[in-house]
């Protein structure tokens, strides 16, 4: 089954029909067959970024279901990330970007669904390997 890291943007505009990616984000859900993956630091992100509670709550209930499995990542994977923060200091790299590395490092996935692409075009995995941007 192929698995897909989900960052904090798609999450955000999944809920709130005023983002202007809700539309494409719906469709991309509803098309999707595979595993969606995230971190607790993109959750906690999209907690802060939410309109409402009950935007938020969709997601929690989502991710209850099943339908978006979060990553553990407990202090050595806290540790790896501080190293990718102060690598990409200069973009700044945020701890939610930082444990989506971490999470492709862990998983060997690099497909994620991400509307940052800036960013996630210029980080760069062992190898220089990029990341595949949904």
């Amino acid at each position: 089954m192929e698995t897909l890291l989900v960052d904090t943007g798609p999450l955000v505009a999944l809920v709130s029909r005023r983002d202007h990616h809700h539309a494409a984000s719906v469709a991309r859900l509803k098309a999707y067959r595979g595993r969606l993956l995230t971190t607790w630091s993109v959750l906690t992100e999209f907690s802060h970024l939410c309109a409402s509670v009950e935007a938020s709550l969709q997601v929690y209930h989502w991710i209850e279901s099943g339908g978006l499995e979060l990553l553990p990542l407990g202090r050595d994977e806290l540790v790896a990330t501080i190293d990718w923060i102060e690598r990409y200091a200069d973009l700044p790299m945020d701890l939610a970007d930082a444990s989506l590395v971490i999470a492709a490092l862990k998983t060997g996935c690099t497909r994620i669904w991400t509307l940052d692409k800036r960013d996630f075009e210029t980080y760069r995995l062992p190898g220089r390997k990029r990341f595949d941007l949904v």
